[in-house]
């Protein structure tokens, strides 16, 4: 009686081990590739599946999107500045089919062809496009490896450059251009300023000229003006107009002495 019991035993034993493989649950985030017997099959999942015991297999793929830094590259831009860069890259399996059979390992492959991809895109760009203008590099990056990760069923959400690390001796060679530039700017204002300031004053002498007492009248305010600045003793000279009428009433002529 005790083999027949244990046999029984040892049977139900290798029951529940098959029916604990007989199914399989995924999260929501989830898919299962199925292999029967080694051939392709259906996906599984969201939820719970059945499988055949010793015959059904499956490769669980995450859908969610991985973010990842890559490693610092040093890399030459296209005008012969050595530079250290680094980027983030966020992408996420689209077709689970394609990331299970087309690529051993879809995460790592997809590192390597960024960062292969980030060497090739700063090599096709000058310095100052580079710091000046990167969504422009990556959005070529991101064309560059959306090609190569499509056809592993894998999608690009984005990348972008973080840090830049450019030579010292560049870096003050950046420093003393921008001071130049900042010193350009402000000798072209003040001269603009300048011009500016003598076109009024031109037009301001034109518009007292052509009106008598104009100009005595601005003399007037401009010695108020010095007196209340100042609190002094003003002397002034004698207007050349008070001077010629002067002279006309008296009967000199212009240019004889009294």
């Amino acid at each position: 009686m005790i083999p027949i019991f244990g046999g029984l035993g040892l049977l139900i034993v290798v029951l529940l081990v098959l029916a604990s493989r007989s199914f399989g649950v995924n999260y929501e985030y989830e898919r299962a590739v199925l292999f029967r017997l080694g051939r392709l099959g259906e996906t599984k999942g969201p939820g719970w599946y059945w499988l055949i015991p010793l015959v059904d297999r499956v490769v669980k793929v995450d859908l969610r999107t991985v973010t990842y830094q890559l490693e610092t590259q040093e890399t030459i831009t296209r005008d012969g500045v050595a530079v250290k860069v680094n980027a983030v890259l966020w992408f996420r399996a689209q077709d689970p089919v394609l990331v299970v059979t087309s690529v051993e390992s879809w995460q790592g492959a997809v590192v390597q062809a960024a960062e292969t991809g980030m060497r090739d895109a700063i090599g096709q760009s000058d310095l100052d496009q580079m710091l000046k203008d990167r969504l422009s590099i990556n959005a070529r990056l991101l064309d560059l490896l959306a090609a190569a990760a499509g056809r592993w069923g894998v999608e690009i959400d984005a990348v972008e450059l973080k840090d830049v690390d450019i030579p010292e001796q560049m870096q003050r060679a950046i420093a003393r251009e921008a001071e130049a530039i900042r010193e350009k700017r402000s000798r072209i204002i003040k001269a603009e300023g300048e011009y500016e300031a003598a076109r009024k004053l031109a037009e301001a002498a034109t518009t007292i000229g052509a009106v008598p007492g104009a100009l005595e009248l601005r003399r007037l305010q401009t010695l108020t003006e010095i007196g209340v600045e100042h609190n002094s003793t003003i002397i002034a000279m004698l207007p050349v107009e008070l001077l010629h009428a002067a002279r006309k009433i008296a009967g000199i002529a212009p240019g004889e002495s009294e």
